[in-house]
């Protein structure tokens, strides 16, 4: 998964996150299953801080395109795309 962040964006670091990884699912780059990175990693992927991928994650949750299950990780879940 490429995921591309600027800092002279105007929108913060964890809303670009969130939307090239929504955009990843809509497109089926990402399916119903799929693993994301842990956040530890994927925050040392993107050089962010731990908190802004927990944050995206949690978003990404609430809006139903993730579950995450402690000591597992976090998955894509389609059940709720509309």
């Amino acid at each position: 998964m490429k995921i591309l962040i600027s800092n002279a964006s105007d929108s913060p670091l964890y809303e670009q996150i969130k939307e090239q990884i929504k955009d990843a699912i809509l497109k089926e780059e990402l399916k119903e299953g799929d693993a994301l990175p842990s956040i530890r990693a994927f925050a040392n992927d993107l050089k962010v801080s731990v908190l802004t991928i927990r944050r995206v994650y949690e978003e990404l949750e609430q809006e139903g395109f993730v579950t995450s299950q402690v000591g597992i990780g976090t998955f894509v879940s389609t059940s709720n795309l509309d």
